[in-house]
């Protein structure tokens, strides 16, 4: 494991630094979903990163946040690179995906889960969540895969995905994919600080794509990673993020790769973000119960779960409204949040229903996999502020907007 590139990173007791907008798009009322969050250590970074001349994609800073990443997640081997698409991308090359190979993963998720795939000329297919987790549905990917080896068309992979900060039970969808030999790309981009069966988020798949991405409840404004306990993999990973340059003193190339590496710059926010990474778990678990205390009691209104075997991170506080007996629907809620300069979200629309998958073998909202709950979850749910910098006078602010729509 690399050594830590010495620079002063932050405390826990001193005061975190609230982000700013630049001044031409300042919106001191606005509630953002989820705005970066400084540490206070990132400027100490930045300067010592700068001071050293390494800024580009190599060198001690990525390779310091690199194992910073390995300590917290408890993946040995870790790449860092430009983006979690950028992640797994590497994953799917990795695995060696081909042109008509089957990728199966959950509905309910960002279109960054296949689009990669998809690009590699992959069929996409997409199974439906459980209503415990609201990730994929182990029971349904279990009866699906025996199907599929029935007929000898099994998927080249499966990419599980971590919703929310909510994990995929990636224990049991592992030792449901093992019995076939199909490996498991874990989507962990929203999965930092998160736990399943006591072992970090994306810990016991093949691979594991991250991100920090600017929203992230970990940050480096950008950036991502892929890990694997399998230290070939990452090689593998690494050599194809680097344009897949042969050690030669020429330039050789027995395949093509990508510019994916993590720059120094961004590496070393990542790093001094990742020294808070628990204390934002606490936050975010805290703000998550703010609201479940500030909204008791409305009818028609839930939260999303939570299931024994996991820890969420609760990336996103996500609420579900019963239009019935809320007495008013999601839509109504979000546009109201709106009016007062708070932000929210609806929850993502699932991947079989969305128009570019119209053609797909399980498309269009057509049978087969399952898409029931993720429809209905898309229907009635709303990702609330959930930044770890909210205000308890933010928070107020949020939840009795939202008692002011109910007249259920």
């Amino acid at each position: 494991m690399a050594r830590l590139w010495p620079i002063p990173l932050p405390t826990a007791h001193q005061a975190p630094l609230s982000w700013r907008l630049p001044p031409a798009e300042a919106k001191p009322d606005k509630v953002w979903l989820s705005p970066p969050h400084l540490v206070g250590g990132e400027m100490a970074a930045l300067q010592a990163t700068l001071e050293s001349g390494w800024v580009a994609p190599a060198g001690p800073v990525p390779e310091a946040f690199e194992a910073a990443i390995a300590e917290a997640t408890g993946i040995p081997h870790v790449v860092a690179v430009a983006s979690g698409t950028a992640a797994l991308h590497l994953g799917y090359r990795c695995l060696d995906l081909q042109p008509g190979d089957e990728v199966w993963t959950s509905t309910l998720t960002f279109v960054a889960s296949v689009a990669p795939a998809v690009q590699m000329g992959a069929k996409p297919r997409f199974l439906d969540v459980c209503p415990e987790s609201w990730t994929l549905d182990p029971n349904l990917l279990a009866d699906a895969l025996a199907r599929a080896g029935r007929t000898g068309r099994l998927p080249r992979a499966v990419v599980p995905v971590d919703l929310y900060g909510q994990c995929a039970d990636l224990g049991t969808i592992r030792a449901i994919c093992d019995r076939w030999g199909v490996p498991v790309l874990s989507d962990s981009a929203g999965g930092m600080g998160a736990r399943q069966r006591g072992r970090h988020a994306g810990a016991g798949a093949q691979l594991a794509a991250f991100s920090f991405n600017g929203n992230k409840i970990i940050t480096a404004g950008g950036g991502g990673a892929l890990a694997s306990e399998d230290a070939a993999l990452i090689a593998r990973a690494r050599h194809l993020a680097t344009q897949a340059k042969e050690p030669a003193p020429h330039y050789q190339h027995e395949t093509t790769g990508f510019s994916y590496g993590l720059s120094s710059v961004l590496a070393a926010v990542g790093l001094a973000q990742l020294a808070a990474l628990e204390d934002r778990v606490v936050a975010r678990r805290s703000i998550f119960e703010g609201y479940r205390q500030g909204l008791a009691g409305l009818p028609g209104l839930s939260f999303m779960p939570e299931p024994a075997w996991a820890r969420s991170s609760r990336w996103l506080s996500t609420i579900l409204i019963d239009p019935e007996s809320f007495g008013a629907d999601r839509e109504t809620v979000r546009r109201a949040l709106a009016d007062e300069g708070i932000e929210s979200r609806p929850v993502w629309k699932p991947l079989h229903l969305q128009p570019v998958f119209r053609n797909s073998a399980n498309g269009g909202g057509a049978k087969g996999s399952g898409g029931t709950v993720a429809a209905r979850l898309f229907e009635r749910g709303l990702c609330l502020p959930s930044g770890s910098a909210l205000s308890a006078a933010q928070q107020a602010r949020v939840v009795g907007t939202i008692r002011d729509c109910c007249a259920g």
